[in-house]
């Protein structure tokens, strides 16, 4: 973790060359950041983030002698630094697996040409700070969920709401482990918002789909929400909640800084479902995702926020408790017991 107003210390790790030195060319250029060290290959990587002591690694996935996954374990195991995987689409599928084993965030590598450099910038300059070590004691913390009767759930109520979850960078490891910790029979449908690159949804839906016993699914246009189905918004598209309560996808919009738009979906479920409406903003860098929270609470729904210790940025959800629009501000592991109160005794 980089010591405030302490110059960042990068390690670039990539089997490309190629890539190695744009990162190094974009970094390089930044004040407060400097590139301490290259590697080729995972057991490199390891070597040098014990001798060069990173603030922050770039890790590939893909690569010869040993792979980005099991550098990450042996990296987070022996020496706890952040860790943003940097990988081609070609390698989506396990890249979140990079999230499970202690990585913070995941890009495209496209995501480091010149029009994405403010970006890429900015989170190498967030993920620094971050206390690997904390955030990882926070997320694997055991708990007790207490599950209300399957018969109760099943007829609560409350199977006519939603609950609708907006993240962005450490969102994938947060919205797991809220995931993991709820039942089968929850009795309504979630719906969440990830800022993630556009190809990358998919890959995404499959690691979360093994740590939960909720069906999860890339939602499609059309699709009916139905209790104990999780649903995520394609990166490629906007998505909105109809008056019919169908999932209604379409073009993103370009004026829209992230992608996809919290805002966008939210304040669509804010105004079908108003006072039925759970909302919960956690994990992220920006303000997407806080007008939509605010149009939940003036519903008369409920809003939760994931808090500072428990966030890997707590961005987006301070904004919004500094705005006024959170009822509830909590741990991640206390968020799951909250969501199956609130869903079957409201």
């Amino acid at each position: 973790m980089s010591r405030p107003g302490a110059v960042i210390r990068v390690l670039l790790v990539d089997d490309s060359g190629l890539v190695r030195e744009m990162l190094r060319e974009i970094l390089d250029s930044q004040p407060g950041i400097v590139v301490v060290g290259e590697a080729s290959d995972g057991a490199e990587a390891v070597a040098l983030v014990v001798s060069l002591k990173p603030d922050i690694v770039t890790m590939d996935i893909e690569m010869p002698v040993m792979g980005g996954l099991e550098a990450i374990e042996r990296i987070i195991a022996e020496f706890p630094v952040p860790i943003l995987v940097v990988t081609a689409l070609t390698g989506v599928r396990t890249a979140f697996a990079a999230v499970s084993k202690g990585a913070l965030d995941v890009i495209e590598k496209t995501d480091i040409g010149p029009e994405n450099i403010a970006n890429l910038v900015k989170k190498i300059r967030l993920l620094a700070k971050v206390n690997v070590t904390k955030h990882l004691q926070m997320v694997k913390a055991p708990t007790t969920v207490s599950v209300p009767d399957p018969v109760k759930l099943a007829t609560s109520q409350s199977v006519c709401g939603v609950v609708v979850v907006a993240a962005s960078t450490g969102g994938p490891q947060a919205i797991k482990t809220v995931l993991s910790r709820l039942p089968a029979n929850f009795p309504l449908p979630i719906v969440i918002s990830q800022h993630i690159a556009a190809g990358f949804t998919q890959g995404m839906v499959d690691w979360l789909k093994s740590g939960t016993p909720l069906v999860v699914r890339v939602a499609e246009h059309g699709d009916r929400l139905t209790a104990g189905h999780v649903y995520v918004n394609p990166a490629e598209h906007a998505m909105m909640i109809s008056a019919q309560e169908t999932v209604v996808l379409a073009p993103p919009d370009d004026r829209q800084i992230y992608h996809p738009s919290c805002n966008t979906l939210i304040s669509s479920i804010a105004a079908v479902y108003r006072e039925r409406a759970i909302g919960v903003i956690m994990s992220g860098m920006g303000d997407d995702g806080v007008s939509g929270m605010a149009a939940i609470r003036k519903a008369g729904g409920v809003t939760l926020a994931q808090d500072a210790a428990s966030s890997v940025i707590f961005g987006m959800n301070r904004l919004a408790v500094e705005r006024g629009c959170i009822d509830v501000v909590m741990s991640l592991t206390d968020i799951p017991a909250e969501l199956l109160q609130r869903a079957g005794g409201r």
